[in-house]
């Protein structure tokens, strides 16, 4: 049997399938989420409604919708659509596809090839894809979940147009959960279920943005559900079922009803509050419960640099360094390295000197956007330039004494705004030196300017 198949027409009253694979979206207007990408006039349904969508790579998280984008081109599209795993194919597959691709063109027809999981491609597969892709033989989308600079080649990364997708939102997981319950062609409609907003956005909550599985959760909470009431149909998924459901994941994730958000809440204050016991203890309440290791460490990178900041600037390059040691090495190993990270920050001299400093400049960032740069900090490279002023009066502080010019950096309506206050704390109390030497020069470079203009008037 071969690997490479168009997609088969299915059944939507199939009930062997899951619910996961019933309820994927037909068309766009079926679609949820990725409105940056998808909604009304933008670019990728530009793209697909036109099919003119050239090769793709759709880059993001589990069960955002990149699978189900690919068969929505297919069809939508007038070409022959073609879908393999990376995880099964090998050279001599893809070589035989590029070469009935090759031919199919020969005859007017336009061949897609889909590759789910395209970054588990080695470099001479990836290659086998490349003169392909150039020719025309073949428009080529891929589907990964791996950062495609690092994972696809240059060379045929260039030729692809990359659309990063996101990790749905609850509510949109939620609104996908109550169109699988009312929906009797291919959800649970049928079975009259019933269930509390309370109940499906715990569900959502508990997904990490992933429909997948927020769809297995539900089809598995319906079975238990219909059983528990001894009746097919109009029975009703409670909170302990969905507990039932997720199982060692909700038990020990949720077991006093706190939800998902709540217990990354208590990592990020206990680090703040540099208690490192506690900081342990809810890290291994979520690694426990089988939360994404991934996620705890992007969310204590951002613990590094909106609590301790330059108060310890090595705190940043350590949680990345346990970043990619979770990468590296997996679980359960890893949990020592987010372990010696969240300890660290834990103990570490606080400051959110810079989070604070960066929420005051998009404030007025966000009412100035329109403000022009000062003349003398634009650069001049043509003459016309420089006779509008462009560049004029800039001082080039190397060349100065103190290395510290008395110039405006600011738009005018902004020239006395300061930012950035740093505190007494580590690295910081260095940092605030350093702020008034230079603030010392800068007065002093002031001063002697005025002194020089009252010798020439």
């Amino acid at each position: 049997m071969s690997l490479f198949q168009t997609i088969p027409s299915r059944d939507p009253g199939d009930r062997t399938r899951p619910l996961a694979d019933r309820m994927r979206p037909r068309t766009l207007n079926e679609f949820v989420g990725q409105e940056q990408l998808v909604g009304s006039g933008k670019p990728l349904r530009t793209q697909i409604e036109r099919d003119d969508t050239g090769s793709l790579i759709f880059w993001g998280p589990p069960g955002t919708g990149k699978t189900t984008l690919a068969q929505i081109i297919a069809h939508m599209t007038k070409a022959e659509f073609i879908e393999f795993s990376a995880v099964l194919a090998g050279i001599k597959e893809i070589k035989q596809v590029m070469a009935d691709a090759e031919r199919a063109k020969q005859y007017g027809t336009r061949t897609i090839v889909f590759v789910d999981e395209i970054h588990r491609f080695n470099k001479a597969q990836q290659d086998a894809f490349l003169p392909h892709v150039e020719k025309g033989n073949i428009r080529l989308i891929g589907a990964t979940t791996e950062n495609p600079s690092f994972e696809i080649n240059s060379a045929l990364l260039s030729r692809c147009r990359v659309y990063v997708l996101q990790a749905l939102a609850e509510d949109q997981i939620v609104q996908l959960l109550q169109r699988a319950l009312t929906d009797e062609e291919r959800g649970l409609g049928t079975l009259k279920l019933r269930a509390s907003d309370e109940v499906l956005a715990k569900i959502a909550a508990y997904s990490s943005g992933d429909a997948r599985s927020a769809y297995n959760v539900l089809e598995v909470a319906a079975g238990l559900a219909r059983g528990i009431a001894g009746k097919e149909v109009g029975a009703e998924i409670t909170d302990e079922i969905v507990k039932d459901a997720l199982q060692k994941r909700i038990l020990l994730y949720d077991k006093n009803g706190e939800e998902h958000y709540n217990l990354i809440s208590a990592l990020h204050k206990s680090v703040r509050n540099s208690d490192p016991d506690a900081s342990l203890y809810w890290l291994g309440r979520m690694l426990e419960a089988g939360e994404d290791p991934l996620y705890i460490a992007r969310r204590v990178v951002r613990m590094a640099v909106e609590d301790i900041g330059l108060a310890e600037p090595n705190a940043l390059s350590l949680c990345m360094a346990a970043r990619d040691a979770v990468d590296f090495i997996g679980m359960p190993e890893g949990n020592l390295a987010l372990a010696q990270a969240v300890v660290y920050l834990a103990l570490a001299p606080k400051s959110n000197a810079l989070y604070t400093a960066y929420g005051a400049v998009q404030q007025d960032v966000e009412r100035t956007a329109a403000e022009s740069v000062p003349l003398h900090l634009r650069n001049a490279p043509t003459g016309l330039m420089k006779g509008l002023g462009y560049g004029k009066g800039y001082q080039y502080a190397h060349d100065l004494e103190n290395k510290t010019a008395d110039m405006q950096c600011l738009p005018d309506n902004l020239r006395d705004r300061s930012y950035y206050h740093p505190t007494n704390e580590g690295v910081e109390r260095r940092i605030r030196e350093r702020m008034d030497e230079i603030n010392r020069r800068r007065a002093q470079a002031s001063a002697d300017k005025s002194a020089e203009l009252k010798k020439e008037s």
